[in-house]
């Protein structure tokens, strides 16, 4: 029997850390897809303890952190389905993979967040009409108080980890738990201040007001990020990096790039561009140029990003900018470098020198 399991269980093994190793981003999703199911977990654990407080208290504040906790629950497992999703190896039918669904998981949370604001200021609206007596403040502001210190871990752990995998869903999850924290924090203070000033009836319906805006807010930067990756909107942060990450290792026989685009499918990033070489290179040396360029960007963002680079042949106009000080072809004298920007980079024209 032994003999047996070791004959089934031992290959699979082998076969997973191949895939493992052979595969870095099969790695980084499942480790995304590990962290969101425990900080799903985590929210679950959260939103029954701040039930706990709303029922002990009977305070609208404690109820409209509750209602966000909700949300939390939600965009937890919304998030685990999402880079489950995401995590897919590319087939037929999806050629770039399915990193999509990352940007529609983080739109999905960043409406739900938005609509939670709104309705905490619905409530608390009512409960400034229809004020009524809140009860044991010191037990819930100690249990809401331990909601919002393990809400703030929890979220840099995965703004961090979705920063170095660039997991959407985990960043989005990691700014929702944060913001959920310090929109705690301020329930809490205003608590504080129910206990020391009773009767002050409004202060709880105005701290749920106050914070429900900033709660509204951070959905909406939410829901922002996530439309624009839809929409393969440009990443001027992430443009800038490459571009002088390139400019400061550049070879001579990279005489002009250009037509670059950065698309995003969850971790993986998409890199499209023109390298201009020397026309004389013959075709395996110009691939071995692209290597080049391919090893510089996957040393600076790692195995998540496909390169794809099409290489051109100089022309007559590129002797005024090509800085290739050995070429025996040349025709025109060196004129000046031209350094690569995000606006010359992403047209779709071949730099000239300034006579050309």
């Amino acid at each position: 029997m032994d003999a047996i399991a070791v004959r089934i269980v031992l290959p699979v093994k082998i076969t997973f850390v191949y895939l493992r190793t052979k595969f870095p981003a099969l790695q980084t999703a499942q480790q995304n897809l590990r962290l969101q199911k425990i900080i799903t977990g985590i929210s679950i654990l959260l939103f029954l303890g701040k039930i706990v407080a709303w029922y002990i208290t009977d305070s609208v504040a404690i109820l409209t952190d509750a209602l966000e906790s909700i949300v939390n629950v939600i965009a937890g497992l919304i998030g685990v389905y999402s880079l489950y999703i995401s995590a897919k190896p590319r087939d037929i039918n999806h050629p770039y993979g399915h990193g999509k669904a990352e940007f529609l998981s983080a739109a999905v949370e960043g409406a739900l967040i938005a609509v939670a604001g709104i309705v905490i200021i619905f409530e608390a609206i009512k409960n400034l009409l229809q004020p009524h007596n809140i009860g044991k403040l010191d037990y819930g502001i100690i249990l809401v108080a331990g909601t919002a210190v393990i809400n703030y871990f929890a979220g840099m752990i995965c703004i961090k980890t979705g920063k170095k995998n660039n997991a959407l869903p985990l960043i989005a999850s990691g700014k929702h738990l944060q913001s959920d924290t310090w929109s705690t924090l301020g329930i809490v203070a205003g608590l504080i201040l129910m206990l020391l000033f009773p009767k002050i009836t409004w202060l709880d319906s105005t701290v749920a007001i106050l914070f429900s805006v900033i709660i509204i807010f951070t959905g909406y930067t939410i829901l922002r990020s996530s439309i624009a990756g839809i929409m393969d909107e440009a990443d001027e942060a992430l443009l800038k990096k490459l571009v002088a990450t390139l400019n400061a290792h550049r070879e001579e026989n990279w005489i002009d790039l250009h037509n670059l685009r950065i698309i995003k499918y969850g971790s993986t990033l998409h890199v499209d561009c023109h390298l201009t070489v020397p026309w004389y290179l013959n075709v395996h040396q110009a691939h071995k140029e692209i290597d080049a360029l391919s090893a510089l960007a996957k040393n600076e963002y790692g195995e998540s990003v496909e390169l794809f680079v099409h290489s051109d042949g100089c022309l007559d106009f590129s002797c005024g900018i090509c800085t290739k000080h050995d070429c025996a072809v040349r025709k025109h004298a060196f004129e000046r470098r031209v350094e690569w920007t995000i606006e010359n980079i992403s047209s779709n024209n071949k730099h000239r020198s300034t006579t050309a």
